[in-house]
């Protein structure tokens, strides 16, 4: 069985059953379930997620923040201790080590920018390591997980016709 083809049929979605799965793969049914389950096992699959339009939902008690951090590696143990550090509070939802400008990328998430600028004032800034933070809020998704979350449509642009 192809594992690439097999994780890159879950990743665009998720809720393929395994019949879907193994004919799409032309595989056994039970081989396909056999293989997800070694793979959620072996935790190269992690979990399954849904893609959620905020911008439409009826809820308002989310914002959003990338929150870039710069660090200072430790000895013998370079950045991992501080990003495991960081990355185990519940309001960081995504954390990445990135080559650049800053040190990792945290996506952030509460319920409002005071408590999403209180949490990263008292709780990222004061880790062991960290030099300084800088805080992006996120105003408005477009595309998320590879989704297209806002599309403009031909009958939505009011724009002028301009004529010399």
């Amino acid at each position: 069985m192809n594992q690439n083809q097999l994780l890159d049929l879950l990743e665009k979605d998720a809720r393929l059953r395994p019949q879907d799965l193994a004919d799409i793969l032309n595989e056994d049914v039970d081989d396909v379930s056999n293989e997800i389950k070694e793979l959620e096992d072996k935790k190269i699959i992690c979990g399954y997620h849904t893609v959620i339009n905020y911008n439409r939902a009826q809820r308002n008690e989310k914002v959003m923040a990338y929150i870039e951090v710069s660090c200072s590696p430790q000895r013998n143990r370079g950045y991992d201790q501080t990003a495991m550090l960081i990355a185990n509070y519940p309001e960081v939802t995504t954390m990445y080590l990135l080559s650049g400008d800053c040190d990792f990328l945290c996506l952030v998430e509460g319920k409002t920018m005071f408590e999403v600028a209180r949490f990263v004032s008292d709780c990222i800034a004061c880790v062991e390591g960290v030099i300084s933070t800088k805080t992006l809020f996120v105003l408005k998704q477009y595309k998320t997980s590879g989704v297209l979350i806002e599309s403009i449509k031909d009958d939505d642009t009011d724009r002028l016709v301009v004529t010399p």
